[in-house]
């Protein structure tokens, strides 16, 4: 069940990535652009940690338990600074949007 549960994570995850990289590229705005580029770097530091995770389970080694630590520490910090990232772009979306109406 935790595997099936882990897998779901893990394509959600990739789901998202692939739509805010979508939405990045579509966007002519540069505050938004950024905003998605991060959204979706935050998507895929979670997919890095999640794989991480998802190898615990599986397999079982002092190998896999030390490549799995470095997935899961590379995908933690990523994740955490892309979603400081995002707050900062956040900021700046309703000013950018209100300055291109004119």
């Amino acid at each position: 069940m935790l595997n099936l549960t882990f897998l779901a994570l893990i394509i959600f995850s990739v789901v998202a990535y692939l739509y805010f990289k979508t939405k990045q590229f579509r966007t002519t705005l540069q505050a938004e652009r950024q905003y998605h580029r991060s959204s979706a770097s935050a998507a895929l530091g979670a997919f890095i940690m999640l794989f991480g995770a998802h190898q615990l389970i599986l397999f079982t080694g002092v190998v896999t338990y030390i490549v799995a630590a470095a997935f899961i520490l590379l995908g933690l910090y990523v994740l955490v600074h892309n979603i400081k990232a995002r707050k900062h772009y956040a900021g700046f979306l309703e000013e950018e949007r209100r300055l291109n109406e004119k």
